[in-house]
């Protein structure tokens, strides 16, 4: 995805935003700025790296001072709204981050995040002095503005992709959670939504303390419920016991297992890469009690150096009666994404039941050649 949305850093975008820039600040070289940016390497350069030079080059053409470059970026905010424009809280973490620019650097974040983001342009200054940032970021969680709220949670997610890790939070998650208690109960979906991510990062390191947040939390309002259930989903998808207890998920026994049959069938055995499979599955339930289902298949792809890693997709979610036979069919498609790239060789595909592994097949991908 970085790959397709770095072309819209190009020629005719940067022309226009160089007007934008002239009309505020008479004299900005606009043919330097751009013939600049787009010197050198710039086809090879991505999408940050684009956005890092457009930053630097920006600078180089607006005044030495940064309060006045500032005045400058703000005469022209309100005509340069979305993500192109992420370089903006980009400039004031490359020219603000020094203690004496903290007040302008701040309140030029709050502004510029409403306008496209300032989810990295926070971290440098969180891991220059976390327990100052976090200050900032506990006042905006406060704010009445649902892109600054957002900011205050999104900015200090431990594992923000795209984002610089946060190794401070991974090992004491604790400033953040103070964050996330203030956020729980947000009016703001796109708050929520960052709430519940921030809370799937800290699982990853520190599942315990996930579970007990998700307990605590949960039951006390409809959209604190959503927020647990979303940021659990690691968890869930990990069939930790304790978290699937709390889900009301129906937990599988070697002794009392939840599916007594189950079958899981690949077609074609054999296909190459770019080409689909049918996976078709049924499952019978135990006699008894209705019970809550998760229902997934996983794949076992094969890597470039021969090894695999799992990847699970979700086939159903939900309860049933005691006794039940479900049975359905899905397609595969095993074409190369920009998040995955395909290897020939025999993939073992399994079918899961509430995180236990309950049938299994296999196909052989190849080549074509």
């Amino acid at each position: 995805m970085a790959d397709a949305l770095k072309d819209m850093y190009n020629q005719a975008f940067l022309q226009e935003f160089a007007k934008k820039v002239h009309s505020a600040y008479q004299s900005f070289d606009e043919d330097s700025f751009v013939e600049k940016v787009m010197n050198d390497d710039w086809a090879d350069l991505a999408l940050k790296q684009r956005m890092r030079k457009i930053t630097l080059t920006l600078g180089e053409h607006l005044p030495p001072s940064y309060s006045e470059a500032l005045a400058i970026l703000y005469a022209i905010e309100d005509t340069c709204i979305g993500f192109p424009y992420l370089f903006f809280p980009d400039f004031v973490e490359v020219y603000g981050h020094n203690s004496e620019h903290w007040e302008m650097s701040m309140l030029a974040l709050e502004r510029f995040t409403s306008r496209s983001s300032a989810e990295f342009a926070v971290r440098p200054f969180i891991l220059h002095d976390p327990e100052r940032m976090m200050g900032q970021m506990s006042v905006w969680a406060d704010h009445p503005n649902e892109h600054v709220r957002r900011l205050s949670s999104e900015g200090c997610r431990p594992r923000l992709p795209w984002g610089q890790a946060l190794a401070v939070f991974k090992r004491d998650p604790a400033p953040v959670l103070a964050i996330l208690e203030k956020l729980k109960a947000d009016p703001s979906l796109y708050v929520r939504k960052s709430v519940a991510n921030n809370l799937n990062d800290i699982a990853k390191d520190h599942p315990a303390i996930v579970l007990e947040t998700a307990a605590r939390w949960k039951g006390s309002n409809p959209d604190t419920d959503w927020i647990v259930r979303h940021g659990c989903r690691t968890l869930i998808r990990q069939a930790t016991p304790e978290v699937l207890a709390l889900f009301g998920y129906a937990v599988s026994r070697d002794d009392d297992p939840i599916a007594d049959h189950a079958v899981l069938i690949a077609e074609p055995y054999e296909l190459m890469i770019g080409e689909n499979c049918e996976l078709r599955y049924e499952v019978h339930v135990r006699q008894g009690e209705p019970v809550h289902l998760r229902i997934e298949y996983g794949i076992d792809f094969v890597k470039a150096g021969g090894k695999h890693s799992r990847k699970l997709f979700l086939l159903s979610d939900k309860t049933v009666p005691g006794g039940s036979r479900l049975s359905a069919a899905r397609t595969h498609r095993w074409a190369d994404l920009t998040t995955r790239r395909h290897y020939p060789g025999e993939h073992r595909i399994v079918l899961l039941v509430n995180g236990k592994e309950v049938a299994e097949t296999s196909l052989n991908l190849t080549t074509g050649n």
